[in-house]
């Protein structure tokens, strides 16, 4: 499980990409309204009116009166120098993201063949998977579908896309590639594999001997 530093690093990192979202679509539209800024977000507009007044009241943002007793938000230059650091940081830590999870992908794939682990589901979709998919191809690994018990869609990339485990054939492995809630697609494999064959990369940031601390309610959210 993460530590205090990391949830409060995780969640200074969502308050930024708030932010720097909000900021960009300040930019590009200066007459779009709280509502509709709440909807390009994908956040509530509570959410989002907290946001504007916090950017205005750092000075990033300067509100003008706008015909039809409406509101114009504009970007200061103090506005357009945080954009470009908060873009600048988004952008490294998302390098720093790929090339370590690369990294962790080549050394998780690897063990698999050295094991002769060939077919192997990953369990979670998003940028982690698309990275496993790629290692797997320099390693002689089958990814034989990715496991989503909230998809909608039946393949991801190239691959199976499966709510269950059972739809994916034999397994020899799982790798876990859900950035978002590993320890919930970690206790999703129930018993379907020995531990040993479940693999979950270092960045993930939380350790499968403690998977089953504090799962509380994520074990009726199984994939089985």
């Amino acid at each position: 499980m993460a530590d205090n530093s990391t949830t409060s690093e995780q969640a200074g990192d969502a308050e930024n990409r708030i932010t720097l979202d909000l900021l960009n679509a300040v930019h590009e539209n200066a007459q779009a309204s709280q509502r509709s800024l709440a909807s390009d977000l994908g956040i509530a507009l509570g959410l989002t009116n907290a946001y504007l007044k916090r950017c205005v009241r750092k000075g990033l943002v300067k509100v003008a009166q706008a015909p039809a007793n409406r509101y114009a938000y504009y970007l200061t230059p103090k506005g357009f120098s945080e954009k470009s650091r908060l873009t600048a940081g988004y952008l490294k830590r998302s390098f720093d993201f790929y090339r370590h999870a690369r990294s962790e992908c080549d050394d998780a794939l690897a063990n698999c063949a050295a094991h002769n682990w060939n077919r192997v589901v990953l369990v979670g979709t998003g940028d982690l998977a698309e990275i496993a998919l790629l290692c797997a191809l320099q390693h002689g690994v089958t990814i034989v579908g990715v496991l989503d018990a909230h998809s909608m869609g039946t393949t991801f990339i190239h691959v199976p896309l499966a709510q269950k485990i059972d739809a994916l054939g034999s397994i020899d492995a799982a790798l876990i590639t859900d950035v978002s809630k590993p320890q919930r697609a970690y206790l999703s494999l129930g018993d379907a594999l020995p531990t040993d064959r479940i693999i979950v990369p270092p960045l993930l940031g939380f350790a499968p001997d403690t998977a089953y601390s504090d799962a509380g309610d994520t074990a009726s959210e199984g994939l089985s």
